[in-house]
C-alpha cells in the first residue's frame, strides 16, 4: 500500500473524527429533550437509515453493491456475523443520548478512547478487519498508549470524579465495540465493492437492534417525558453518522484498524475541545490540560503512521502470509 494513500486515508478518518464529536453533541442534546438516549438513537439512527434506503437503490453503484453483498452471501464469502457492526454504532449512539450530558462531549471521547485504542490492536492482530491478522509494531503499540495517556492529560480535572467515572463505562464498552464494527464493515464493503452498501447494512442492524431495545424500555419504564425538539439541526445526527460509517468502511482497507482507529479518536478530541470550548456546556471544562491533551493525541497517530507501515499481513503463526477471508 503506497504512503501516500495511507496518508490521505489518515486525513479523511480524522476529518469524519471530527464529524463523531459533532454527532456526539447533536445526540447528547437530543437524548437531554427527549429525557431518553435511547429513543434520541433511534430517532438518529432510523433518519440515516431513510436516507440510505432512498439513495443505495437510486444508484447503479448501490444497486450493484446489494447484488454483490447478496451473493456474497450465498457463497459463504462473506459470514453473517459480518454484517452485524450496525449493533456497536448502535450502542455508541446510545451512549451519546445517555451520558454526554452529564459527562460532556471531552470525558465522553476519553472513554471511547480508552476502549477502542486496546480493541483496535486485538483486532488488528486477529485479522478480523479486511487487510487480514497485522502485526503489533513498536510504532503501532506507542501510538495507542500515547493517545490513551493524551485523552487522560485532556479531561483528567475531570476523572476524580466517581459518578462521571461509573458513568463513563458505557462509552467505554462502546469504544470497545468500535474497531470490531469497523473491521466488519470493512469486510462487507470489500465483499460488496460499495461503501454506501455497507453503510445500508450498518444502519440496518443497527436501527433494528435499536428499536428492539426502544420497545423493552418503553415496556419497563414508560415513554419518554419529553418531545421532540423543533430545532432541524438536532436531527442531522444520523446523516453525520452516514459519512463517517461510508468513510471509515472505504478507508479500513488502505490504514488498517488500528491507524484507522488513532486517526479517528485525533479528530474526536481536536472536535470535542473545539466543541466545548466555543460552545461550553454545563459539563464542559476545557483548560490548558485539555489542549496539551489534544496536542498528544495528534503526536500518538503520527507515531503510529510514520514508520509504522505494517507490511504483509501475518498468518496464525506470526509468518508472512495471505490475509484470512480472502474468499470475497
Amino acid at each position: 500500500m503506497s504512503t501516500g494513500r495511507r496518508i490521505a486515508g489518515v486525513g479523511l478518518a480524522t476529518a469524519s473524527g471530527v464529524l463523531v464529536a459533532l454527532q456526539s453533541r447533536i445526540n447528547g442534546e437530543l437524548g437531554v429533550r427527549l429525557a431518553d438516549g435511547i429513543a434520541a438513537a433511534v430517532v438518529s439512527f432510523g433518519l440515516g437509515l431513510l436516507i440510505l434506503l432512498v439513495l443505495v437503490p437510486a444508484t447503479a453503484g448501490g444497486r450493484r453493491g446489494l447484488a454483490a453483498l447478496f451473493g456474497a452471501l450465498r457463497t459463504g464469502a462473506l459470514r453473517p456475523w459480518q454484517c452485524l457492526g450496525g449493533v456497536c454504532g448502535a450502542f455508541l449512539v446510545a451512549t451519546q443520548g445517555l451520558t454526554i450530558g452529564a459527562l460532556g462531549v471531552a470525558v465522553f471521547t476519553v472513554a471511547v478512547v480508552a476502549g477502542q485504542s486496546g480493541s483496535s490492536l486485538l483486532v488488528d492482530r486477529a485479522g478480523i478487519g479486511p487487510t487480514g491478522r497485522q502485526p503489533v509494531t513498536p510504532n503501532r503499540l506507542v501510538g495507542a498508549v500515547l493517545t490513551v495517556l493524551a485523552v487522560l492529560l485532556a479531561v483528567g480535572d475531570r476523572l476524580g470524579d466517581p459518578g462521571a467515572l461509573a458513568l463513563a463505562l458505557l462509552p467505554l464498552a462502546a469504544g470497545v465495540g468500535i474497531a470490531w464494527q469497523q473491521a466488519v464493515n470493512g469486510q462487507v464493503r470489500a465483499a460488496s465493492g460499495s461503501a454506501v452498501t455497507a453503510t445500508l447494512v450498518n444502519f440496518t442492524v443497527g436501527t433494528v437492534a435499536l428499536l428492539a431495545t426502544f420497545a423493552v424500555d418503553v415496556a419497563v419504564r414508560g415513554r419518554p417525558a419529553g418531545v421532540l425538539p423543533g430545532e432541524p439541526w438536532l436531527y442531522v445526527g444520523g446523516p453525520i453518522g452516514i459519512v463517517f460509517i461510508a468513510l471509515a468502511a472505504a478507508l479500513v482497507r488502505f490504514t488498517g484498524v488500528l491507524l484507522l482507529g488513532l486517526a479517528t479518536i485525533a479528530g474526536q478530541i481536536v472536535g470535542a475541545v473545539l466543541l466545548d470550548v466555543v460552545l461550553p456546556t454545563e459539563a464542559s471544562h476545557p483548560g490548558v490540560s485539555t489542549l496539551l491533551g489534544a496536542a498528544l493525541t495528534l503526536v500518538a497517530v503520527l507515531v503510529a503512521a510514520v514508520g509504522g507501515k505494517a507490511g504483509p499481513p501475518v498468518d496464525a503463526s506470526g509468518r508472512g502470509g495471505a490475509p484470512l477471508n480472502t474468499r470475497r
